[in-house]
């Protein structure tokens, strides 16, 4: 598993993502057992993550758990707090714009900032598997690049546009303790909470005591 992503090709320093996704998506999934999800409410959700420090077979494990759980709940990315675990790794299996399929895992991610000549703002319907049946619309620029960790932790860059470049985005958030709908406007926000409201998820969910 961690071995297959490390050996991916390099492509001006960044990790080919799109060769052999369905099989090295199918490897985790079925290694791994999925997990419920946990809303917004959860205070795993609404807090920054603590730094991946031991690249272990421990942390091969949650991988392939959040794997199977991105599957079970029909998601293209997803953060370890969305399961409950308190680590920053997350993984994906994300179409871009063009239709290309990227799938890959990273630990310990820190979005790059953007230079204002490179802010291209994509105004698109989000949703989140935290916030279960809720989309509101959302700009967000239309590339984004990740830095951070492989599963061994060897240093690896992501890059994304479109689609693929939001769920970047989405993803290294929620490490930071930020969902979605926190970028919202109030009136959206709560519009938003009033679609999960009414809404009945998929997916198992963690309820909120």
């Amino acid at each position: 598993m961690a071995q297959q992503e490390t050996d991916e090709q390099i492509n001006d320093g960044f990790v080919v993502d799109t060769e052999d996704c369905e099989e090295r998506e199918r490897t985790h999934r079925e290694r791994g057992g999925a997990r419920p999800i946990t809303v917004v409410g959860n205070p795993v959700l609404h807090r920054e993550c603590q730094d991946v420090t031991e690249f272990d077979d421990k942390l091969a494990a949650l991988i392939d758990d959040m794997f199977a759980s991105q599957r079970a709940a029909e998601g293209v990315g997803l953060a370890a707090n969305q399961i409950g675990v308190d680590l920053k790794v997350f993984v994906y299996d994300c179409p871009d714009d063009e239709g290309v399929r990227h799938v890959g895992v990273v630990c310990n991610p820190v979005l790059q900032e953007l230079p204002p000549e490179r802010r291209v703002l994509d105004d698109s319907n989000e949703g989140c598997l935290s916030v279960p049946t809720a989309y509101a619309s959302l700009a967000r620029p239309d590339y984004a690049e990740v830095h951070g960790q492989d599963a061994e932790g060897k240093p690896i860059k992501v890059r994304g546009t479109g689609y693929f470049a939001r769920c970047l985005q989405h993803e290294t958030d929620h490490l930071y303790g930020r969902l979605y709908i926190d970028r919202l406007s109030k009136r959206d926000r709560k519009d938003a909470l009033r679609q999960m409201a009414e809404g009945t998820p998929r997916y198992e969910t963690v309820p909120n005591d």
